[in-house]
């Protein structure tokens, strides 16, 4: 909280009012805050982690805040303060298993950051990492056996668009947060993703190799089916083919038959017709 953890950078200039002419006051439209409902399950641009301060700054001037966010967004859950991240800067903590999506809304931790404090998220949401609850009149976090600073982990899903460093962040007063970045960090290789792509190849080849198998398998089911159909179809034609010759060896057996029979007959018809013939010799013969 602010009051703990030192300096709260004020930009209320770009947020509040500005004075114009004979002290007339113009005030700006509040900015839509962002949609982090959905930040744990974007694509990861940054990892790393740091300690975390909490603060909750409604403009009240309770225990010493320093008024509206620096970006023009009234304090609400899920808005934290960075020394050096771009405002509108999106992602979230985990701490002890539990995650807590934010977006960057204001500036600071200033001089703890200089200590390694690099992240002051709302006292709403430090209330749930840490199992306390948030007391709306101390503006501080009751029940959780006073904890102050906490070790997280931070994940960054999206960039702001304004002035800030695009990496991991530094102290307040390095003065990062006023320049633009235009040479953000290398976003970190997902190794649940990377990991999650090799286990899909390797099912897919895996289910290849199978379908093979079990192709290579009906093909070798196939192959005596087919053997079988050969062989089956083998012995008729040999059957046809016997057949035929076993006809072929009747017909030139009955026609050996028939010639034998005819050539028979043709004899003894010669036999018969010279016997005829000689019959006056023979009578003459018998009669002499």
């Amino acid at each position: 909280m602010t009051a703990r953890f030192g300096m709260r950078v004020s930009a209320l200039l770009v947020t509040t009012a500005i004075t114009v002419g004979a002290g007339a006051a113009t005030a700006f439209a509040e900015p839509t805050a962002p949609d982090i409902s959905q930040a744990t399950e974007q694509r990861t641009l940054l990892k790393g982690s740091t300690t975390a301060s909490y603060y909750w700054d409604d403009a009240s001037g309770r225990a010493g805040d320093t008024g509206l966010p620096a970006s023009g967004i009234s304090m609400r859950k899920g808005l934290a303060a960075s020394p050096s991240w771009p405002l509108m800067t999106e992602g979230y903590v985990v701490y002890k298993g539990k995650k807590a999506p934010f977006f960057v809304g204001d500036r600071g931790p200033g001089a703890p950051s200089n200590n390694g404090i690099m992240l002051d998220l709302d006292a709403k949401t430090f209330a749930d990492l840490t199992g306390g609850t948030f007391n709306s009149s101390t503006l501080g976090v009751d029940g959780n056996g006073g904890q102050g600073h906490i070790k997280v982990q931070y994940v960054i899903t999206k960039w702001g668009n304004g002035v800030g460093k695009k990496n991991h962040p530094v102290a307040f007063s390095t003065g990062a947060w006023g320049r633009k970045d235009t040479n953000p960090a290398k976003p970190p290789v997902d190794v649940l993703a990377v990991a999650a792509k090799k286990k899909a190849a390797e099912e897919k080849k895996a289910e290849a190799a199978k379908v093979a198998a079990l192709k290579e398998k009906a093909e070798q089911v196939e192959e005596p089916k087919e053997a079988g159909k050969a062989a089956a179809i083998a012995p008729a034609s040999l059957n046809t083919d016997a057949t035929a010759a076993t006809t072929a060896a009747e017909t030139t057996s009955d026609t050996s038959r028939t010639g034998t029979a005819l050539a028979l007959v043709g004899g003894l018809a010669v036999v018969g017709g010279v016997g005829y013939l000689g019959r006056g010799r023979i009578r003459r013969a018998v009669r002499r």
